[in-house]
């Protein structure tokens, strides 16, 4: 069974989560500010967070970067924000997800469903277990990539883009398959999330993320992975 972490302000919408989610069988626990999300996210060790942005005590990117110094554990944003840039930013800050207000729930817990499937891990069959390049290792096994000597931390969205990409080296990966494999079949228009988490991708394993050379982008159509 499956814990999920609920942080949101509005009674109504908590209400409404927790009986949806429960009569579902998950674990749910609620919080109605950041302060007590971040406690609660350290003490239940959740599977999955749903998070508002607008929250009484701090914002919201402020939780995700506080979760993000400790754990990968999937964030699926539900906020009345539409902009591009607040979706841009919670990304950026390591959410996995950006759902707007107001939402169905049916699509909501699909991609509820989506991000625990994607922090699982999962078999690797007969492909090669161990990539390697010049500047650092991955483990498709272990989910782990080292550099320099070191754990490189990935979020589960991070990851699961890296490994799709993996499993076609060498071979061009069109954006919209990217964005259907990592974030699921309602999406294949979102390319910011692709640029979002291919330069956070570029910041932590490229030399010189400027000038890729494992992660290459073909513009206007998608994206490569290189040894």
């Amino acid at each position: 069974m499956h814990r999920v972490l609920v942080v949101d302000d509005e009674p109504q919408i908590l209400r409404a989560l927790v009986i949806n989610l429960k009569a579902r069988k998950y674990e749910v626990d609620t919080a109605e500010d950041g302060a007590e999300a971040l406690r609660l996210a350290a003490e239940r060790h959740p599977d999955v967070i749903i998070l508002d942005l607008g929250l009484p005590d701090m914002d919201g990117v402020d939780v995700i970067t506080g979760i993000r110094g400790w754990t990968r554990v999937p964030i699926i944003v539900l906020s009345a924000r539409h902009t591009s840039d607040e979706k841009v930013e919670a990304l950026d800050a390591g959410a996995d997800d950006y759902v707007t207000k107001p939402f169905g729930m049916d699509e909501l817990l699909a991609r509820l469903r989506a991000a625990v499937r994607r922090a699982e891990p999962s078999g690797v069959g007969d492909e090669e277990p161990t990539v390697e390049t010049v500047d650092f290792t991955v483990d498709l096994a272990a989910k782990k990539v080292h550099r320099a000597g070191r754990d490189v931390r990935l979020t589960p969205t991070e990851w699961h883009l890296l490994e799709v990409l993996i499993r076609n080296t060498g071979r061009l990966v069109s954006q919209k398959q990217l964005l259907q494999e990592v974030w699921g079949p309602s999406y294949g228009t979102e390319t910011n999330y692709l640029r979002v988490y291919m330069a956070q991708l570029r910041r932590k394993l490229e030399t010189d993320p400027s000038a890729p050379r494992h992660l290459i982008t073909e513009p206007g159509m998608g994206y490569r992975f290189e040894r």
